[in-house]
């Protein structure tokens, strides 16, 4: 990788854009003191990255820009470029694919430093990693300034050691250790925080498996009460099915009793039913007189009747038959008119059967007419598309034609504005004016110091916000705690009201209840206040009754006592009444008058004592009746003591109650707590949101100063850059002038070129459009063809129809026609049946023979009515019979009611057993219970009772209350907990990891860096020992490690010329100290040459035979190393291949002036010849 160009623009002295070729492998630079010559070197310096402005000469980085003379201003940006040749793809990392390496460097008066790659802006440290182990740097000993030498000679033996590392190229080591380094402490500081979290979450776990451990409590409760709350069901269940068996059992002895009264009552019936049929038989017998008495009755009425009718029947034949003369002949009529219209449609029909075969005939005949004419229309159409896309072709290549002539047109006219623009550029480019500069260069420091003042603004805010979260978090913990109380109260109020709901609503008595209309009723318990401790002593002595509800209706009594409930309940009647003070009744206070009474006859003679012993003390003093109860419900008579024991799910009614009003005001309380709390860290929340509003408010106007900043440098720099840009412009307006003229010439020739084509174009349209109407018109007389085709067989078809009508229409005449006729027969039928019924009826009226049967009849009512009187006679004997027999039968029916009454109770409890198995077996499908495990299950309950179950159940959910509130979600949070340790285990592991492989990889580096310095170390003594005899014509020269371990040690020089022997480096003198020096770097250069060297006048304490040796030893290096070296030196001048000449005419501004030595040897050859 050689040095190919230096580019310099507003650096130093070099105020005009300067370009600094170097071509060969020898370059002196030369010139008088104080030209500017090390300025040279200072730049490659600064634009290999260095930001110590007193290593360039200058007490700022702002003094390496030009600063102005007599004769000029300062300007603002100073640019540095170098040209690498990297053909043989030297370069490391992305950069060694390009043949050709730009490095840039640009600095503007506002400070801002961009360094470039290939005009690609990059780091800083991208700068230093691309030349990193090759000797180059802005430090490094491939560039030695002046007075570098003596300060490497007498350079400390750490900053000594420097050199060696990057001779040894172990600088790339040192940057991959120093990073790993920095990853080795980050990944500390990770385990660091993965600890914090472990310990936190090992609180966590302790905490959630505690909890958990009482879920899996509360589980085990659950599925346990579950288990025995099933198994009871199915206890119950067999209970219900036995009782259904034994039901069943009792149903069928019953009924063989009922059975066998039912037979001794059959045989009642069937004496009873020969007595029925002697008594029917009597019945019929006096039924026959009455209905023979009422045969002769009915004669001599009929016989009456029918000559009276037979009278009035003559004068309504004769209207009847008028009437039906008349229809008759009206129906005549209509026959001979259905006659004229058969004869009319049927000729109608006809004719419509000759217009529709017509019809047809048309219709056929232009259904075989129509396709021609459709094939001559897609002929025609065809045709006339064919034209059209030869149309389309020939327009669409005049179009093409047309654009490339618009096109030529447009360019020609683009052209020419571009012209008369850069005629106008021409003309209006001018000097930039400054005073817009210098006004921006002024506001630019304004800016800056309002930048600092936003930066102290925002460190002050933002250093108020830690404290403030920390208190969020405090007033966050205190919030959670809180919430918790709360909760935890809210869940213990909710379970105590839930099995208070629970025991209210008192399973079958809550059915009884609820049966009639009692469920909404208040329970005693509800109503009373009892004195803190003395719960047990009222349940104790109220026991049931505490569920004792009103009722207001006394009349109800009666009915609710019938229909008997399934346990014990008490209702309270209506009524007030004095309540005396004293006793167990002074521990209870009630604000209802009905109440007082009652508590008053319950608790008459029942007192309450505090203990045991002061209830014994009083024992003999007890009146017969009197009762002692203690605080723990025990009661204690004169001769007995009963011990209180919760024996039921209502145990704890009124201490439930009082707990629950308890919290219910704890709730209050620790509820109004929340809120405080809440209030206070919402306070503090805001704080933090004005903080953290007025902090990004500080960092949002911070960078809006920082973007004006930079607007604004990026205005200096453009206005920097605008005199610069105006000079290249004037060249490009030139080229471009010279490229539109011939653009323009080749554009002429297109648009010619495209005119006779649209010519040509044009007549091949013209000869188309002409074929075009012939075509079109042939098109035209086949569509009109068609049409009419169309519109004859749209007439043709509609006469058809028309036809078909007229035929389905007459025909439909006809049919109804006969129809008509058919009714009219039947009518004239009809009316001649009824004109011949009336006639016989009235030939066969015959008054004059029914007068003497008259006559007949009333003989035979006479005897008939004496055999009605005999036959009633006998009916009344078998009615006395008959009734004896009823009265047998009603004596055993009134026994089989009892016996059915009693089958219909069995059959009942029957079905109440079948229902309970039913909703018992509900119930376990509800639950989901499975029958075949259950029953497996059921088995270690063997033998056990249900009252025994149903305990067990009551000791279970009481164990379940006393859990309190159980975090269900606890066992999920634990798992979530456990995998998130597992998590935090396995990463902590990787970081310890990490840390393992990070130090080994550090271990490997020192190794590998050790090594390789060990034998850097080693050559570079060995040449450094070759090439200081060389340089000095004898002598010994070594170097000394300081420690014991390579990586820290130090270096010193040990050098002692031919003759003498100096104890020290120092004893040297300059010259010495210089050859020194150089032999060192040369010895350096053999191991690891850089890709140049430059060197600043370090021949300047050399003697003529010094320099010498030192010239031939640097031609010798430069077949591997690039030299540009700075000399006054003649000797030295005349071992470049190139010089370098740096002037200043001009007062404060540097210029180059080159010399290549080998063709001014050939032009003085061709002169001297």
């Amino acid at each position: 990788m050689r040095l190919t160009k230096l580019k310099l623009a507003g650096f130093k002295s070099f105020v005009d854009p300067t370009m600094v070729a170097l071509p060969g492998q020898l370059v002196g630079v030369v010139g008088p003191n104080g030209c500017g010559k090390s300025n040279i070197m200072d730049a490659v310096r600064w634009v290999l990255g260095e930001s110590k402005a007193s290593e360039l000469r200058g007490e700022s980085m702002q003094d390496v820009i030009f600063n102005g003379s007599s004769n000029r201003k300062p300007v603002s940006r100073a640019s540095v470029e170098l040209i690498f040749d990297n053909s043989l793809g030297r370069a490391m990392g992305q950069w060694s694919q390009y043949a050709e390496l730009s490095v840039k460097r640009v600095l503007t008066r506002s400070g801002q430093s961009d360094y470039l790659i290939n005009n690609i802006k990059v780091r800083r440290k991208d700068i230093t990693d691309l030349f990193l182990g090759t000797g180059l740097g802005p430090r490094a000993y491939a560039i030695i300034g002046q007075g570098m030498i003596s300060r490497i000679i007498e350079a400390k033996p750490d900053e000594l050691r420097v050199f060696l590392e990057e001779a040894a190229g172990v600088t790339r080591y040192k940057e991959r250790r120093k990073e790993t380094e920095g990853r080795l402490a980050d990944t500390r500081e990770n385990l660091l925080r993965v600890e914090d979290i472990r310990l936190e979450l090992a609180g966590q776990m302790e905490r959630l498996e505690a909890q958990a451990a009482v879920a899996r409590q509360y589980h085990q409760l659950n599925d346990e009460l579950t288990l025995k709350q099933q198994v009871l069901w199915v206890l119950r269940r067999n209970e219900a099915k036995a009782e259904q068996q034994r039901f069943a059992m009792e149903i069928e002895r019953a009924g063989t009793d009922l059975e066998g009264q039912t037979a001794a009552l059959r045989d009642i019936e069937a004496q009873l039913e020969a007595s029925r049929e002697a008594h029917f038989a009597a019945s019929d017998g006096v039924h026959q007189a009455q209905s023979d008495l009422f045969a002769v009755n009915a004669d001599v009425a009929r016989l009456e009747t029918e000559i009276r009718h037979q009278r009035e029947s003559g004068v309504q034949l004769e209207s009847r038959l008028a009437q039906l003369e008349g229809e008759q002949q009206h129906w005549q009529e209509q026959a001979e008119r259905l006659d004229m219209d058969e004869e009319r449609w049927r000729e109608l029909q006809l004719v419509a059967e000759g217009r529709q075969e017509q019809a047809q005939m048309k219709l056929e005949a232009r259904q075989e007419r129509l396709p021609m004419a459709e094939e001559a229309q897609a002929a025609a159409q065809e045709a006339l598309n064919q034209q059209r896309a030869e149309m389309a072709k020939v327009e669409q290549a005049l179009q093409v034609e047309q654009t490339h002539r618009s096109h030529a047109e447009r360019t020609l006219q683009s052209i020419a504005q571009r012209r008369d623009r850069m005629e106008q550029e021409r003309e209006s480019l001018a000097d930039p004016d400054t005073s817009e500069l210098d006004l921006k260069t002024e506001e630019l420091a304004e800016q800056q110091e309002r930048l600092i003042a936003l930066q102290d603004k925002l460190g002050a805010a933002q250093g108020e916000l830690p404290q403030l979260e920390a208190r969020r978090r405090e007033l966050l913990e205190e919030v959670q705690a809180a919430v918790k109380d709360v909760a935890d109260v809210r869940a213990r109020r909710a379970a105590l009201e839930q099995l208070q709901d629970r025991v209210q609503s008192g399973g079958k008595v809550g059915e009884w209840l609820c049966r009639h209309g009692l469920e909404s009723r208040t329970p005693l318990w509800k109503r009373l206040e009892v004195d803190a401790g003395w719960e047990d002593a009222v349940e104790a002595v109220l026991r049931e009754r505490l569920n004792a509800v009103s009722l207001e209706d006394p009349a109800a009594l009666a009915a609710l006592v019938d229909d008997k409930p399934a346990g014990k309940l008490t209702l309270l009647l209506s009524g007030a009444a004095e309540a005396p003070a004293g006793g167990l009744l002074g521990r209870i206070r009630c604000h209802e008058p009905a109440l007082a009474g009652v508590l008053a006859d319950w608790l008459h003679g029942i007192d309450g004592v505090d203990s045991m012993e002061a209830a014994l003390q009083r024992r003999a003093s007890l009146a017969p009746g009197q009762l002692l109860v203690t605080r723990e419900g025990h009661l204690l008579s004169r001769h007995s003591l009963t011990l209180f024991a919760p024996d039921s799910a209502e145990h704890g009614l009124l201490e439930r109650q009082r707990e629950i009003e308890a919290l219910a005001a704890a709730l209050d309380d620790k509820q109004l707590a929340v809120e405080t709390a809440q209030a206070r860290l919402a306070e503090v929340e805001e704080r933090i949101a004005a903080g953290q509003s007025d902090s990004q408010n500080l960092r949002r106007r911070t960078q809006e100063q920082q973007d004006r900043i930079h607007t604004l440098q990026m205005e200096v720099m453009r206005q920097n850059q605008i005199l610069e840009r105006i000079r290249e412009r004037h060249a490009q307006i030139e080229q471009a002038a010279a490229e539109l003229a011939a653009e323009e010439e080749v554009e002429q020739e297109r648009l010619f070129i495209a005119d006779e084509a649209i010519a040509q174009q044009r007549e091949n349209l013209d000869a188309l459009h002409a074929r075009f109407a012939g075509v079109r018109a042939r098109l035209e007389e086949a569509d009109r063809a068609l049409r009419e085709e169309r519109e004859a067989l749209a007439n043709v078809e509609r006469e058809h129809r028309e036809a078909q009508f007229s035929l389905r229409e007459a025909e439909g005449k006809l049919a109804e026609v006969a129809n008509n006729r058919v009714m009219s027969q039947r009518q004239l039928q009809r009316i001649a049946d009824d004109l011949a019924q009336c006639r016989q009826t009235r030939e066969n009226l015959q008054v004059e023979i029914l007068e003497p049967k008259l006559q007949e009849a009333l003989e035979q009512r006479v005897l008939r009515e004496q055999a009605l009187a005999a036959q009633r006679e006998a009916m009344e004997n078998a009615t006395q019979a008959l009734r004896q027999l009823e009265e047998q039968r009603l004596k055993i029916e009134q026994g089989l009611n009892p016996m059915r009454d009693r089958v219909g109770e069995l059959r009942l409890k029957e079905q109440a057993a079948a229902l309970n198995v039913e909703q018992l077996t509900a119930q376990l499908l509800e639950a989901g219970a499975n029958e075949e495990v259950l029953a497996e299950q059921a088995q270690a309950f063997a033998g056990t009772k249900a009252s025994s179950l149903q305990s067990s159940i009551g000791s279970l959910q009481k164990a379940i209350l006393e859990l309190g509130a159980v975090n269900l979600a606890a066992l999920e949070e634990l798992e979530s907990a456990t995998q998130r340790k597992q998590f935090l285990d396995d990463q902590a592991e990787d970081l310890n990891t990490a840390m393992e492989t990070l130090e080994n990889a550090i271990r490997r580096i020192d190794k590998e860096t050790r090594d390789l310095l060990q034998a850097t170390y080693d050559t570079v003594n060995r040449h450094f020992g070759e090439l200081f005899p060389t340089l000095f014509g004898g002598g010994e020269a070594r170097l000394v490690m300081t420690g014991d371990e390579i990586l820290d040690a130090g270096v010193q020089i040990t050098a002692q010329p031919p003759g003498k022997k100096n104890a020290t480096i120092h004893l040297l003198s300059g010259g010495e100290k210089a050859l020194t020096a150089i032999a060192l770097v040369f010895a350096m250069f053999q191991l690891n040459p850089a890709p140049f060297c430059l060197l600043d006048e370090v021949d300047a304490p050399l003697d003529d035979s010094n320099t010498e040796r030192f010239a031939e030893m640097v031609k010798r290096m430069s077949a591997n190393t690039q030299f540009l070296f700075i000399s006054h030196n003649k000797i030295a001048m005349e071992m470049a291949q190139q010089l370098v000449g740096v002037t200043m005419q001009e007062s404060g501004v540097s210029r180059i002036v080159e010399v290549d030595i080998a063709e001014a040897l050939r032009m003085r050859e061709q002169v001297a010849a």
